[in-house]
């Protein structure tokens, strides 16, 4: 399996390149919907291509529970299964044991657990990981790892990183086919820990390399802080990835600061929640002052949702419950979210990042101030 990466412009930290997979190419900087159970929840693939989304995440802890990972495998692998041609990441499922499982057991081998789904007795290590992953077809494969929560004594983070680079070792000697596979560094919101993972992960054969443990809880302060200082830790020459990290602000920022790949279920969590993402800000669709709103959710917008639709239809559908809400929101904020990167592409490509931001955070303030008028008008009612 062919894996190519390739920056083709850099300003200052921020990249512009390509990664080449046997299903396609993709430009980043890139975001990648979460695609959980082989699916982007309320989108087909159609939809999905429709966005501009070329690239998605799949999870490997919800799929070797359901369906199960061989039998996937036996109906030609999850692109098949799923209808999607295009590059899929699969996940660990190292990050969802640590979360979801229950009663787990953890050692310097794997982990021991009971399942979200029924209880039942699982087992996942490296290999395991690995092995599934490669069951599923994936183009781009994680390194099973411990993420830490947060807050957490540095004791415990510690401890979590020498796990994790024993465990990204251990990655490397179970890999059977040629799919990409990334190492993850861990290390929380500690600079000498941060700095400890990305010298023994980055001197390891990985294709690429993640920065994990990040938008688990700790503030946006924070997250920043560590993004700044961790992501110049990793290689020039291969893509470097922000696991979990999905605010737009953040894929402005990482940007800026030399990231390569996001993934959030924010934009598709947000929808079926009832909020809109736009270049002004959030629209909360459920608010009574878009109960007669005849616009669309943004007049920029090309969407389907955006072509077609009101506010107040909108408003109307998600009051009913009707699912054609959940998709048609969905669909508006995944290609919010494709316009933004392509954007941040073209901001590099004519080195423009510097005005591109200013315009950003000048129109989410115009956003936020319309709507607290919005909101004071509409209270005086």
């Amino acid at each position: 399996m062919a894996f190519e990466f390739n920056i083709l412009t850099t300003r200052k930290r921020a990249r512009l390149g390509r990664i080449r997979t046997d299903h396609g190419t993709i430009q980043t900087p890139a975001f990648m919907p979460v695609g959980t159970q082989g699916t982007v929840k309320a989108l087909g693939p159609d939809d999905l291509e429709a966005t501009g989304s070329r690239m998605i995440l799949a999870n490997t802890y919800h799929l070797m529970l359901r369906p199960g990972h061989e039998l996937v495998r036996r109906r030609g692998g999850l692109h098949e299964f799923m209808s999607w041609p295009h590059p899929i990441l699969t996940d660990s499922g190292g990050f969802q044991v640590f979360s979801l499982a229950k009663l787990r057991r953890i050692s310097d081998q794997g982990v021991s657990f009971r399942s979200h789904l029924d209880g039942s007795l699982q087992y996942l290590d490296p290999a395991e990981s690995i092995a599934v992953q490669e069951s599923l077809g994936s183009d781009v494969m994680m390194c099973f790892d411990e993420c830490p929560p947060y807050p957490a004594e540095k004791s415990e983070v510690e401890a979590a990183v020498k796990r994790t680079g024993l465990w990204a070792e251990a990655c490397l000697r179970a890999r059977k086919t040629g799919a990409a596979l990334f190492g993850i560094v861990q290390g929380g919101v500690h600079e000498d820990l941060r700095t400890m993972s990305a010298e023994h992960l980055t001197a390891l054969p990985f294709e690429g390399f993640a920065l994990g443990g990040l938008s688990v809880g700790e503030s946006k302060e924070e997250m920043h802080r560590t993004m700044d200082f961790a992501i110049p830790l990793l290689p020039e020459g291969k893509p470097r990835y922000m696991m979990g990290v999905g605010g737009v602000e953040d894929l402005v920022e990482g940007v800026i600061m030399g990231a390569d790949m996001f993934d959030c279920v924010m934009p598709t969590r947000n929808a079926r929640n009832g909020q809109a993402i736009t270049r002004f800000g959030r629209v909360v669709i459920k608010n009574r002052i878009y109960a007669e709103d005849d616009r669309p959710l943004d007049p920029d917008c090309g969407c389907y949702a955006c072509r077609n639709f009101s506010r107040a239809y909108l408003r109307h559908l998600y009051q009913a419950r009707e699912l054609l809400a959940y998709r048609l929101l969905t669909i508006h904020n995944l290609t919010y979210y494709q316009e933004l990167m392509s954007g941040l592409r073209e901001a590099i490509a004519s080195d423009s990042l510097v005005e591109f931001r200013t315009q950003f955070y000048q129109n989410h303030q115009e956003g936020f101030d319309r709507h607290c008028n919005q909101r004071g008008n509409s209270a005086a009612l």
